[in-house]
């Protein structure tokens, strides 16, 4: 029990000089204890001051006290260094993978606890003990045990890396720093950690967002896909309920056309029986008159001869003449065979046409789900009209008076007031733009082969079948294609417009921007080439291309 009491109140027996256990304790008129060496070498120091003081409380004496051994302090401590012997000897153990071993252990190292960037050399518990007995009252720098010691020395001088270069951006010793590092800019380490630590806290602030982000972006992507499959699956469900009614129909279509020639074949047949039966009898008349004239030829009679005669020659009932009850044509499927090659060709097309399906995902429903495909565009010098005053980085366009002094440019629209963005837009993106002036601006998206010279419609944003686009002003909304404008009465009409272009699913929708989201107009077509922004502006109006953040 006593050593467990005395080991749990041990750093109540450290030396305020070298925080050590006491040892060789001796006590000051003051009350306080020391190592002797560590007090007498204070004292030491002091005396060219002329002046002995206690390092603990600071009391100074007239004369330097005489040092008497405190003998019980002495007797305590030798049983807490056996109690803390051998709890350090139980405790240590041997190092294992990734330890640092203790350098002066013989045979099998034990894992290191301490280690002195004086000496350069990692103790275990029992040889740190022996370091500090051997060296009391020095200042040695301890540290945690680490086996990277030799990176903290400087190659050149075998010196402490303890001072920073900032010039450099490297660890010197301070023999570096009187040398090749005398005009740099230095600090010390400890200086230069809290620095970094506050560029490494910068860091750690970006990674975390950029974390969020990516996780952001994985779940959108996750959703997307749920979409996707979704998606899918209707799309299946619908082409399988198509095929099948497809396939009702062509089955009704030839039980109908098996009934109609089963039709046809029984009144076929029963008008043929009708006149095979008259046939019969005729032929029966036919073969009883023939024998009553073989008959008549073999009379010796005159008289009768010329009397039968008569009589048997005329023409009997029906005997003359071809048969009108003929039985028609054999039944034919020409025209069956001629409907078919029809009906595959207009199989044929469904099914290029159901191949040619893109399962369009879902469009966006909110701002925030628009914003995932924003896009950062910027207007092209090379296409911009001369009275347009381009400004912000490009990002903003005005309509002037004054001529602008523009070079030449084959891409430049020489006769209209308008100007295409410099990027093309990708498979799905969204834009606003800030709208001013009482004229009006025309928001487009074109392929980039659209006419630039002259005054043709095939150079205008909305004419052709080219370029599409939305006029806006403050009394009026249109949207306008192939020179066929379509009016848009009850739309929103806010100064901020939001463009989003699917250009896969041909989807091009228009939204009004302010607290809330609308609607204004939403075309699906084909595109065939890729797309680029373009702006049409009226007298005195201007555009601006929004950053989301504004």
């Amino acid at each position: 029990m006593a050593e467990s009491s005395i080991s749990v109140a041990q750093d109540e027996f450290l030396c305020a000089v070298c925080l050590d256990l006491l040892k060789d304790p001796v006590a000051i008129p003051c009350g306080h204890s020391f190592c002797r060496i560590c007090i007498s070498g204070f004292w030491d120091q002091e005396d060219q001051k002329r002046v002995s003081s206690c390092p603990q409380c600071r009391e100074t004496f007239s004369s330097r006290p005489a040092l008497a051994k405190n003998i019980m302090l002495d007797q305590l401590m030798e049983k807490l260094k056996k109690s803390r012997a051998q709890a350090a000897g139980a405790a240590q153990s041997p190092a294992g993978p990734g330890d640092v071993e203790c350098d002066l252990c013989p045979g099998a190292k034990i894992k290191a606890v301490k280690s002195c960037l004086v000496c350069l050399n990692s103790y275990c518990q029992t040889h740190f003990e022996r370091h500090q007995e051997f060296n009391p009252g020095k200042r040695h720098t301890v540290i945690e045990a680490t086996g990277r010691l030799q990176e903290m020395i400087c190659p050149r001088h075998e010196k402490l890396l303890e001072i920073f270069c900032r010039t450099d951006q490297c660890c010197v010793c301070y023999l570096c720093v009187v040398d090749e590092h005398k005009t740099h800019d230095t600090v010390s380490v400890g200086a230069a950690r809290a620095e970094k630590q506050e560029q490494l806290e910068e860091t750690q602030r970006s990674v975390r967002q950029r974390i969020q982000e990516r996780q952001k972006e994985l779940e959108e992507l996750k959703e997307g896909i749920e979409a996707h499959k979704r998606s899918a699956d209707t799309a299946v469900e619908e082409t399988q309920s198509i095929c099948s009614q497809l396939i009702r129909s062509i089955e009704e279509h030839c039980s109908e056309l098996q009934q109609k020639i089963r039709d046809g074949e029984e009144a076929s047949v029963s008008r043929a029986q009708e006149r095979m039966k008259r046939l019969e009898q005729e032929i029966h008349d036919l073969r009883r008159r023939n024998t009553e004239l073989e008959k008549l030829s073999l009379t010796d009679h005159h008289l009768h001869f010329l009397q039968s005669f008569q009589s048997l020659s005329d023409d009997a009932p029906g005997s003359s003449g071809s048969s009108s009850g003929a039985l028609a044509s054999p039944l034919t499927f020409d025209r069956v065979h001629e409907f078919v090659p029809h009906w595959r060709k207009e199989m044929d097309l469904i099914s290029a046409r159901v191949r040619s399906i893109n399962i369009v995902p879902p469009q966006p429903e909110s701002r925030q789900e628009l914003l995932q495909y924003f896009q950062s565009i910027t207007l092209d010098p090379n296409t911009v009209n001369q009275y347009l005053l381009l400004s912000e980085g490009n990002r903003a366009a005005e309509r002037t008076s004054k001529l602008q002094l523009y070079p030449d440019h084959p891409e430049r629209f020489d006769r209209w007031c308008q100007v295409l963005g410099r990027e093309s837009l990708g498979g799905r993106s969204y834009w606003e733009v800030e709208l001013g002036g009482d004229k009006g601006v025309f928001i487009s998206v074109s392929y980039k082969s659209i006419g630039r010279k002259g005054e043709g419609d095939e150079c205008v944003f909305g004419r052709n079948s080219e370029s599409w686009s939305l006029f806006w002003s403050p009394e009026i909304l249109s949207f306008m294609f192939n020179n066929k404008a379509t009016e848009l009465p009850g739309a929103s009409r806010g100064s901020r417009i939001g463009v989003y272009v699917d250009r896969g699913a041909g989807i091009l929708s228009f939204y009004s921007v302010s607290h809330t989201m609308s609607l204004i107009h939403s075309i699906r077509t084909s595109f065939t080439e890729p797309l680029y922004p373009g702006f049409t502006l009226c007298s005195s109006s201007r555009v601006k291309i929004c950053d989301v953040k504004e």
